[in-house]
């Protein structure tokens, strides 16, 4: 793979929600929302549980609503960047020193785990992407097939800079 020739700022590869996980995902959340609000007030248990049952509803609420905008966005892999549709840079492609795909790693279902040279914050996407310290976990509602693309490139990247 000696060779790889890209394009400034050309999109290389691409990775978005299916349709199908999103609706089961977000619907699931909004599910059990309803539910737990429904319980909290047609059948009050004592005054903590109550405020306890209402605030998980409103934090389930709150979380599709945060998982319905992530997934609508677009991951984008240009010879860069690792950036979101929005424009929000997840990883610099040269802070990657690694890729994790394995069966065991602590990576999102459908997905891989990046370990970057350095930490860029914390940030959270559910359904697509996460970022803790140096790790970023991709994928969730993801296809496989498109996680692994994108993984295979890298991977490549990676290769071809360590051979420099």
């Amino acid at each position: 793979m000696h060779g790889l020739k890209f394009e400034e700022g050309e999109v290389i590869a691409t990775i978005n929600a299916s349709p199908g996980r999103r609706i089961l995902g977000i619907g699931s959340l909004w599910l059990l929302s309803l539910m737990v609000i429904y319980v909290a007030i047609v059948r009050p248990p004592e005054i903590g549980w109550q405020v306890f049952l209402l605030v998980l509803g409103g934090g389930s609420i709150w979380i599709a609503e945060k998982m319905r905008r992530a997934t609508a966005l677009t991951l984008e892999l240009t010879p860069e960047f690792l950036r979101d549709s929005s424009g929000e840079v997840v990883a610099k492609t040269n802070d990657i020193l690694s890729i994790d795909r394995g069966m065991f790693a602590f990576k999102p279902s459908n997905g891989f785990l990046l370990r970057l040279s350095a930490s860029n914050g914390r940030a959270w996407r559910p359904g697509l992407w996460w970022r803790l310290g140096n790790r970023i976990g991709i994928g969730g509602m993801t296809p496989g097939h498109q996680a692994k693309f994108m993984a295979e490139i890298l991977s490549a990247m990676i290769a071809e800079r360590s051979s420099d």
